[in-house]
């Protein structure tokens, strides 16, 4: 199936080089372009996009706001910020839910790397951004990252429940569950179960 992927930036080679590299590589996708927030929120409103390449300070930016926003606007929705800014400053928009992060200035292979991964595993991060993360993670608590529902979600896989199963004590749908656990892997930089259950246990 054709991945859509709207590349968001205010600069017009940045935008097309972009997407030159992105075709030749990956073949099977459909390339748009915003160069406006504003933009963004009209296409993300009116089109279905699998990712978003987001830049930080294109016209109209309100910065990590800006996750929760398209979010909201298109909850599965995959955005990777693509950046001039140094991956330092990424752990907020992480906490806001954006999937990964990229370096304008990273070469060709690693950009192509980057777009499959977030498109086949829902996340993305460079082995320096993984070190930064856990750092700042291990100041943290995932009571403090987490919404409640995410917590919710947390403390209940932690406890062997499914999907399913947690789909009955929340009361919500199983398609739901998987949205808000891709939610607290992102959010907590995990990959699978057993890193949570690790998590979980140097809660207690």
């Amino acid at each position: 199936m054709t991945k859509k992927i709207l590349i968001a930036d205010d600069h017009h080679v940045v935008r097309v080089g972009t997407a030159m590299i992105l075709e030749k590589k990956l073949g099977d996708i459909s390339i748009d372009f915003a160069e406006t927030y504003d933009e963004i929120k009209h296409k993300v409103q009116t089109e279905r996009y699998d990712l978003l390449m987001l830049d930080l300070e294109l016209p109209g930016s309100i910065f990590k706001a800006m996750i929760k926003e398209i979010k909201a606007l298109s909850k599965e929705i995959l955005i990777l910020i693509f950046s001039s800014h140094k991956e330092n400053i990424a752990l907020p928009y992480f906490e806001e839910g954006a999937n990964g992060f990229l370096n304008k200035l990273s070469d060709p292979e690693t950009l192509v790397k980057a777009v499959e991964t977030v498109l086949e595993e829902g996340y993305y991060y460079s082995q320096n951004m993984v070190n930064i993360v856990s750092e700042e993670l291990k100041r943290k608590k995932p009571t403090e990252i987490l919404s409640e529902r995410e917590l919710q979600v947390f403390n209940l896989l932690a406890k062997g429940n499914g999907n399913l199963e947690i789909a009955n004590v929340l009361d919500i749908q199983e398609s739901t569950v998987g949205t808000y656990k891709r939610r607290v892997y992102n959010k907590l930089k995990i990959t699978n179960l057993i890193e949570l259950l690790d998590i979980y246990k140097g809660m207690s």
